[in-house]
This record gives C-alpha cells, structure tokens and sequence, in this order.
C-alpha cells in the first residue's frame, strides 16, 4: 500500500512558513561581498547571481499561486519579479521575496483546498515545496562559496520525506522519474542519527513510498546517513559513493534510482 501521508517520518512538526524566513536569511547572509558571477557547480552552467535570481523568482511565483487560490495546472509562470537590475540590489530583492511569500501565506489558510503538482492538494503544499527550494540552494550558494553549511536536523528529515513522497508526481519537469519502476523492488532510507526510516517500492506500473514496510528489515537495497546527508543525497549535492553515506544490497538498483530521481 503506497502511502500518501506526507508527514509519517517527521518526529518534530516543522513550521514552514517560519523556517522559509530563517532560510533566506541565510541565504542573504552569504552574498555579501560574493561575486555574482561565482559558479555554482552543484546546479551546472548557473552562476550565483543566477541562483538568487531563481530563488527568489520561485518564492514570489509561489505566493502568485497563493494568492491566486489556483486550482487547476496554471499556463503560465510569469509574475511581476520586481528584479533590480543590478547585482548590489540581488540580496535586498531576496530578503523582500521572502517578505512578499510571508504576507501570502498570512492571507492564505494553509488547510485551504488548491491545486498543487505533488501528492498534498492544499494550499501547504507551496509552503513545504518552498522551504525546501530556499534550504538547498541556500546550501548551493555556501558551497560555492567555499562556506561550511548547517542543515537542522528537523528540517532535514522533513525535507526528506518532502522529496520522497512527491517524486512520484515530478514526471512534468522531471521526466526520467518514469524510468523509475521494477519487479517488486525496494529501496530503503535510514537516518543514522535518530529517527528516520522510509521505505520505497518499485513497482511495474510506478512507484512510490510504502508504509506498510517501514519496519521491516528487509529491502533490496538500503542507503544511510545522517538526516542531512540523506537530504543532501536524493537532491544530487552529494554522491552515493561518499564517506558519509553507508550502502547495502543491489548497487544496479541503486544506479538506476540516482540516475532517474534528479529533482
């Protein structure tokens, strides 16, 4: 039975909205004194000036949505951007990005029903999905900048399970994630610094995360590491074959999920 409850593995409630604005912060803290022109090799061909600029582009598209109450796939994602034109303006225009995504989630009901491309059709979907943005291309931007990045713990399991349980969904953008399917094969994901276990099955018609096997020790292929690592790891910032990440059982399996599961 596939599951679609999206908080099962989260041990902390995580309040989104609240983290989106610690996140930026963040985010903005780093580009000062930054070259816009830094690459950022974790998102290939893209310089810093281009990550902030989507960022920030992805927030304010977001809280259109919000505002928008859409309830279908919406046919077009321009947005009034307000983008300086200069570089020494990109960090203000970030922090006001979360400041426009803020006041739209404070006229929105997050139990609101909306349109939404993942597994969650209300309106707290846009809120996960853009805490998650914000995290991991706050984390590019130190990495490219030769910056040490923190992830919270919470945060991170969070983000985890916010990957896994709407990859199913991505095939629109995400195209490869079709490939994602086998004869009754699993893959499980453990946190090896507390709680933190999900389990996903790959079937011949799809897949997708299995509550009913979360306990169970048995999978055909099992990946481990700390919460962050494992966050860091299903998005592509890092690689399968680091120190950080413990692995067990089918390697092709393996292969064939991280060669068709980029977000």
């Amino acid at each position: 039975m596939m599951s679609s409850d999206s908080n099962r593995h989260a041990a902390t409630p995580v309040d989104h909205r609240a983290a989106i604005a610690v996140e930026t912060a963040r985010f903005v803290a780093t580009l000062e004194n930054a070259d816009p022109a830094t690459a950022v090799t974790s998102c290939p061909g893209w310089t810093l000036a281009d990550l902030v600029r989507h960022t920030g582009s992805v927030q304010r598209w977001f809280s259109a949505l919000l505002y928008a109450r859409v309830q279908a796939p919406p046919r077009t994602r321009d947005v009034d951007l307000r983008l300086p034109e200069r570089w020494d303006g990109y960090a203000d225009w970030l922090a006001e990005s979360a400041t426009v995504a803020a006041e739209a989630f404070a006229a929105t009901d997050p139990e609101l029903p909306m349109w939404a491309w993942g597994v969650d059709q209300h309106a707290r979907f846009w809120a996960r999905r853009m805490l998650f943005e914000t995290l991991v291309h706050r984390v590019d931007a130190e990495r490219a900048l030769g910056l040490t990045s923190a992830i919270d713990r919470t945060l991170a399991v969070d983000g985890v399970d916010e990957f896994l349980v709407n990859l199913p969904f991505a095939a629109s953008f995400a195209p490869d994630v079709a490939n994602l399917r086998g004869p009754d094969r699993t893959i499980r994901f453990r946190t090896t610094d507390g709680d933190g276990d999900w389990l996903v099955r790959l079937r011949s018609d799809g897949f997708g995360l299995d509550a009913s096997g979360v306990a169970a020790d048995a999978a055909d292929a099992t990946v481990r590491g700390t919460a962050a690592d494992l966050l860091l790891l299903v998005y592509g910032r890092l690689d399968r074959a680091a120190e950080a990440v413990e692995r067990d059982g089918d390697e092709e399996l393996l292969t064939l999920w991280f060669d068709n599961s980029a977000f």
